[in-house]
């Protein structure tokens, strides 16, 4: 199996180096000290397993994972972040505490080697549990060409369904993320993004005028000059949200 070590901490990297030392099985191909470097690895060798910390500089653990097309197995490595550990102990391989000892340690990768053979289908349903926690709604972390930009949520105007994507509209243009209408209707703040259409989910904060159009339509306009329709469904949001 091909492992890819990632951490910001090099005390950290070379124990789970160490213990790794004694299963001829699992071959380190990287050691990643950020998601950057992480996601570069990941894409250029497609390990089999990722040991993954959490908060880390730059681009969060989640963050990163979230960039991965296709995410191998992961064992998180992490000091302790209280909203995920529900999420650890329900979808994913295993989760480390750390500091972690070698027989700590051996129960994990017991049970990685159960699970080598099936699908890793567990990480993205770690990510839908962790979305709604204040450190992952604060901010979008998107692929732009080769790069990495990272959307402070406030900067949004309007997010499009965009097929399997949602298209994110800022001012420095639009990206496109591989989420559904559904998670960011879940994971941003409900006060500020109200979807108003099955296909749009716009900031409140924008908006200047709303206008009668169609049948039981409406379009929204907002102070960037988008003119954005709203369902009837989607009315009915806006008028709560906005006391009108």
């Amino acid at each position: 199996m091909k492992a890819i070590i990632i951490d910001d901490e090099p005390l950290a990297r070379s124990m789970v180096r160490e213990y790794l030392g004694t299963y001829s099985e699992i071959e380190i191909m990287q050691e990643c000290n950020d998601g950057f470097e992480g996601l570069k690895a990941i894409q250029q060798h497609q390990p089999d397993i990722i040991f993954l910390d959490i908060q880390m500089p730059k681009i969060n653990g989640f963050e990163m994972l979230e960039l991965i097309e296709n995410p191998p197995h992961v064992i998180f490595t992490t000091a302790f972040e209280e909203y995920a550990i529900k999420a650890f102990e329900t979808h994913a391989v295993d989760y480390l505490l750390k500091p972690f000892s070698k027989e700590r340690f051996d129960k994990a990768i017991k049970k990685l080697l159960q699970q080598q053979n099936t699908t890793p289908t567990q990480t993205q349903a770690v990510l839908d549990d962790v979305s709604q926690s204040p450190a992952q709604s604060s901010r979008i972390v998107v692929k732009d060409g080769g790069k990495i930009k990272i959307i402070p949520v406030a900067q949004v105007q309007y997010l499009e369904a965009a097929d399997d994507y949602v298209k994110i509209f800022t001012a420095d243009g639009s990206f496109l993320k591989k989420k559904t209408m559904q998670y960011f209707e879940q994971s941003l703040p409900p006060q500020q993004f109200i979807r108003v259409h099955r296909s749009y989910i716009i900031n409140a904060q924008l908006i200047t005028r709303i206008d009668p159009y169609e049948k039981d339509g409406h379009l929204v306009l907002l102070s960037t000059g988008a003119r954005l329709p709203a369902s009837k469904a989607g009315y009915m949001k806006l008028k709560e949200v906005l006391g009108i």
